[in-house]
């Protein structure tokens, strides 16, 4: 009789404390080519206003950047969304460093804040941004072509929506670079809200290592799923005009969209994974996320695996934070502690989603290590168990998490988007066997300095020239 092997599917939880192996990569978002500085003269103003929430918005960002760059425009600083959902119009100025914005980018963009006035014959005119719709995922050529045209004709132009305006992948690792530039050092939170979320962390570190959450088990997630059936008559009532007023038209069968992973893990879903990877109760973990659907029901039997919960309300009673919770200023403070955090955890990494920027800001962070469950993998697991099926359960999660990725680099593969993993764009080696994986030298700041200073020195030369002349003249 033939022996039947037995596979034990182990992971090791004390290493998930850790950040990932990087293989000898290390982040570098610096120019490793010619990269000259931004013109004086630029062929107009670049103003954008970037819908959706804090991520979406931050994408949008460092899409604006790229765009002044590849049209050789001035960018007006950023305007963000003050939509529905946020009822927040605190606006960039409200969450970003601006100086620190504008003084990280001298070398690849020009930015003001906002389109100045122009003094002729006497008088004074303000410019007027033409206003346009870009299409979703625009190439490159159309900012070169269409947008430039009007830029041109008009001085300015006025982009909006501007989320997901510009393709993601571009076959220019500079460009890219120039991406992370913005998004992993320029976007910077404003001081308070650093020193907030710093806060935060240094209380909850205090008691050791602590796990972040991003619970996306909220309506609009919920809805734009089409995930009612375990939900109340009542709440399914909700659910559905939200979708109705919120989302288009489409036909959506719960069980079909569950089957292939499309529904956010529920609470007890998100335990009931931790403890088969081989947490237990005594973890402490950070929950990042807007109001729970469905309210203590759906979080009881999570609460009971895992009693050890924080938020920032939680940790942080601060007038300031308790008065914005629900705004940016509380996601902003959400992103920075997911950030820090020894692990981080998203239920639903889709597009758009907190986690998207999260997860790529986490890689470039020093590789730290996210737990990214396979819905599509676990789903058949779950619906089993509920059925009655309940033997072998942990072995069979357990399975299809080792495949997963814990936050080391890997192959940006579709649908995954550059914002969730920019490498090898945004990564060096030091001794590596490809020399485009080359880390860039130490002084190349020096170097982008030197070439500023050079492009101002012949700015002023030019308008002493001109001066002289026009004196000789008179």
């Amino acid at each position: 009789m033939v022996p039947v092997k037995t596979f034990i599917w182990l992971i090791n939880v004390e290493e998930l404390w850790e950040s990932a192996k990087s293989g000898g990569w290390r982040p570098s978002s610096a120019p490793r080519s010619d990269w000259p500085p931004p013109p004086k003269e630029t062929n107009g103003y670049l103003r954008v206003r970037c819908n959706g929430g804090l991520n979406q918005q931050r994408s949008a960002i460092c899409n604006a950047v790229l765009a002044a760059r590849i049209m050789n425009a001035t960018l007006v600083l950023p305007e963000l969304d003050a939509n529905s959902f946020w009822h927040d119009d605190s606006g960039f100025q409200g969450i970003y460093d601006v100086e620190h914005f504008i003084q990280t980018l001298k070398y690849d963009v020009r930015i003001v804040e906002s389109i100045p006035e122009i003094h002729k014959n006497g008088k004074t005119k303000k410019i007027k941004a033409h206003q346009i719709r870009p299409p979703r995922d625009a190439p490159i050529s159309w900012y070169t072509t269409v947008a430039l045209k009007k830029m041109k004709e008009h001085g300015a132009i006025y982009l909006t929506p501007f989320s997901h305006r510009l393709a993601e992948e571009i076959d220019n690792a500079e460009y890219q670079r120039l991406r992370c530039r913005v998004n992993y050092h320029a976007l910077r939170f404003k001081p308070n809200i650093m020193r907030l979320s710093e806060s935060i962390v240094d209380k909850l570190r205090a008691r050791g290592h602590f796990m972040s959450i991003h619970l996306r088990f909220e309506m609009d997630m919920l809805a734009f799923a089409g995930c009612f059936d375990i939900f109340s008559p009542e709440e399914q009532s909700v659910l559905k005009k939200y979708r109705k007023d919120n989302f288009a038209d489409k036909r959506l069968v719960y069980n079909e969209r569950r089957a292939i992973g499309k529904c956010p893990l529920t609470p007890e879903e998100v335990g009931l994974v931790l403890r088969a990877v081989g947490f237990d109760n005594s973890t402490r973990i950070y929950l990042a996320a807007g109001e729970l659907f469905g309210g203590e029901r759906f979080m009881k039997p999570f609460r009971d695996l895992f009693p050890r919960l924080e938020n920032h309300s939680s940790v942080d009673s601060s007038e300031e934070l308790v008065a914005n919770t629900r705004g940016l200023l509380g996601s902003a403070v959400d992103y920075m502690v997911c950030l820090l955090s020894d692990i981080f955890m998203p239920t639903y990494d889709g597009p758009c989603n907190f986690a998207n920027n999260l997860l790529g800001h986490r890689l470039y962070y020093g590789f730290r290590t996210t737990i990214r469950p396979d819905r599509k993998g676990l789903a058949p697991i779950f619906i089993d168990q509920e059925n009655g099926q309940t033997a072998g359960f942990e072995q069979a999660v357990r399975r299809v998490m080792l495949k997963t990725n814990f936050g080391g680099p890997h192959k940006r593969v579709p649908p995954e988007s550059f914002y969730t993993n920019s490498w090898p764009e945004c990564f060096c080696q030091m001794s590596p066997s490809n020399p485009a994986d080359k880390c860039p030298p130490d002084n190349v700041l020096e170097i982008l300095e030197s070439q500023l200073e050079n492009e101002v020195n012949r700015d002023l030369e030019a308008l002493m020239e001109t001066n002289s002349t026009r004196r000789t003249e008179i």
